[in-house]
């Protein structure tokens, strides 16, 4: 059995299916020996181990364990512990990190591979929600690209839209190269109060209203966003706390994932079955970064899978729609 070191070596450098699967099979093994939460886990569902030869026959543990358990691989003391935003009271997944440089090495890889190298743009970030957490992964993500950029410019701004408005107005003025990462309900409060001809300008909408604005579907949310900055599109970004890879939309809604990530799609009433294309079920991720936790994660969001392995979020399954999940977690 390949050690987690050597298998960290031979992630960002797959590119075919059969690579993925290798790579996902070791480290499937790896976590059944070294994370007691996982073969708890696996053992209750008395899956033949030998039998699995494809990634897709991997059970997925349900997400709500990163808010229940101590989710590790091996022994290790974290060099820092992610948490979600969390709802008021509620409990928010814990996600213990060994090592941020593979974390850094994967957005880093991934964002690269979606856009370009950080040094050729002014990073800049409305991330109000997360900025009041002091353990953001998304917060430590855009810093982190953000010293890698290394532009005077750059900045994280909380609400202060018209100091963040002033300051793209002299960016466009400039012709410089711009992205602006936003949590959704804050960019919709920057475009109706500051709207910009900006068509130049890169939008990632990072999701959530958290509270704040009604929901609303992507593309009236898109639209918004569109008409006020007079871009083409808008980007988005598929992250969370329990992962430590990006899935990102070039528009439209539909994401791609970079080559070590890979999401499945599960029946809604049978968590262990696996649905084709243009079916609406449960989104199931594969992040091979994951290997100091775990890499086989079933979310509560709500999904279909599209050509060549891209995806649509569709929205997050409510209380009484996750029992195919607690089903597994009892």
């Amino acid at each position: 059995m390949p050690q987690p070191g050597s298998i960290e070596k031979t992630i960002f450098k797959i590119d075919n299916p059969d690579a993925f699967n290798v790579a996902a099979l070791q480290i499937f093994h790896y976590q059944y020996k070294s994370n007691a939460v996982f073969r708890d886990f696996i053992n209750r569902l008395q899956i033949n181990l030998e039998s699995i030869d494809h990634f897709s026959q991997i059970p997925f543990l349900p997400i709500e364990f990163f808010k229940t358990h101590r989710l590790v691989s091996g022994h290790f003391k974290e060099e820092v512990i992610f948490s979600s935003s969390g709802t008021t009271g509620g409990q928010k997944s814990r996600h213990y990190i060994k090592d941020t440089s593979l974390y850094e090495h994967s957005f880093q890889k991934g964002f690269q591979l979606f856009f370009d190298e950080p040094e050729k743009y002014v990073v800049l970030a409305l991330l109000p929600s997360y900025l009041q957490q002091e353990d953001s992964s998304l917060v430590y993500m855009v810093d982190r690209l953000m010293k890698k950029s290394n532009r005077p410019e750059n900045s994280f701004y909380l609400n202060d839209y018209d100091i963040l408005a002033g300051q793209l107005t002299s960016l466009k003025k400039q012709n410089k190269r711009v992205i602006l990462f936003g949590v959704t309900y804050a960019l919709l409060d920057l475009a109706e109060q500051f709207p910009l001809n900006f068509p130049e300008l890169t939008i990632i909408e990072t999701g959530g209203m958290k509270g704040r604005r009604k929901e609303m579907v992507r593309e009236e949310l898109h639209d918004k966003l569109k008409k006020a900055f007079h871009v083409k599109k808008i980007y988005s970004e598929y992250g969370m706390t329990e992962l430590l890879s990006q899935a990102y939309s070039l528009g439209e809604g539909i994401f791609k994932t970079p080559p070590w990530m890979k999401i499945l799609i599960r029946d809604p009433n049978d968590p262990l079955t696996m649905l084709k294309e243009g079916k609406t079920g449960g989104i199931n991720v594969i992040d091979l970064a994951n290997i100091h936790s775990c890499s086989f994660i079933a979310t509560q969001d709500l999904g279909k899978l599209h050509q060549k392995g891209s995806f649509e979020v569709l929205g997050r399954f409510d209380n009484s729609d996750v029992r195919g999940c607690n089903l597994l977690v009892g």
